[in-house]
């Protein structure tokens, strides 16, 4: 257990925090760590299960049910790292703009695979940027990049 005492600068009102572990070993210091990081886990959770399933599967043995909840919680880490790029120019762009650009690239990639002559590459790298903007709710528009 660690109790911490906050005290406001300006009133000098003071309140108690507790904080509690079962687990015997842990340091204050972590203890304070493991809660300061309390929100951003529940966040990871939350995209976990809307953006990337772990609301909706239906395992019920053991590794299925943690091989479930790895790969959601892998793909909000995953997802993360591919969309920081896309925010340095928009930091709006979201999770649901991410999933749009890759279903986007995707349908461009499959549709020049039917033509019967591949386009230049400039004009490809347009197409592919134009596509990949189609369901954006926040799109990035950016110079060509490959993928």
């Amino acid at each position: 257990m660690v109790i911490l005492l906050k005290t406001h600068l300006e009133t000098s009102t003071k309140a108690r925090v507790i904080l509690f572990s079962t687990d015997l070993e842990l340091s204050y210091e972590r203890i304070i760590k493991f809660y300061s990081l309390r929100f951003q886990i529940e966040f990871n959770f939350r995209d976990a299960k809307q953006y990337w399933g772990l609301e909706d599967f239906m395992n019920v043995k053991e590794t299925a049910v943690t091989n479930a909840a790895n790969l959601a919680l892998f793909m909000v880490n995953f997802s993360f790292a591919l969309a920081k790029p896309f925010r340095q120019q928009n930091p709006e762009f979201s999770i649901l703009d991410l999933k749009s650009h890759y279903r986007g690239y995707r349908y461009a990639t499959e549709t020049i695979k039917m033509l019967p002559q591949k386009p230049d590459d400039i004009l490809l790298a347009e197409i592919f940027q134009h596509i990949a903007r189609f369901g954006a709710i926040h799109p990035v528009f950016q110079p060509a990049i490959s993928h």
